[in-house]
């Protein structure tokens, strides 16, 4: 048995400890309403609006799950619901509201971050990182753009 720890694990605990800032910073800047859940639902909506079966399948939970969150998010302002205008029987979820004003906290909180692990890392390193995780996503991320 291995002392280390599995390259997957220790990808879960550099990306929990940005999630749980990045929640943190939305709540000291006002948004104390927001749960993680509700986070990770909310940065999943695509900038055209993603439909909540893509929601629910990206984050990995029941549709019912994520109707629930969608729900408490659109009653908070966060979100919208819209007609999709590939399907007009299909509805969007979109970023609204305070949603559109969270965005600007979230993303400086994200330089932060970025910002102290360049520190941490060093440039290279850093960029080794970014160019390695970026190359496994043509492997593992079922939801980039063909281009991406």
């Amino acid at each position: 048995m291995t002392d280390q720890l599995h390259v997957g694990v220790l990808m879960f605990i550099a990306y929990r400890s940005a999630e749980n800032r990045i929640v943190d910073a939305a709540r000291r800047a006002g948004y104390t309403d927001l749960t993680v859940a509700q986070a990770r639902m909310l940065a999943r909506i695509g900038p055209e609006g993603t439909r909540l079966s893509h929601l629910a399948e990206q984050a990995q939970v029941a549709k019912q799950t994520a109707t629930v969150l969608v729900d408490r998010l659109e009653r908070a302002g966060y979100v919208e619901r819209t007609v999709d205008p590939q399907d007009a029987r299909a509805r969007l979820v979109r970023i609204a509201g305070r949603g559109l004003e969270l965005v600007p906290v979230a993303r400086a909180e994200e330089a932060r971050i970025e910002a102290e692990w360049t520190a941490h890392l060093g440039e290279l390193r850093m960029r080794r990182l970014r160019e390695a995780l970026t190359a496994l996503r043509e492997i593992t991320d079922p939801y980039a753009a063909p281009e991406q």
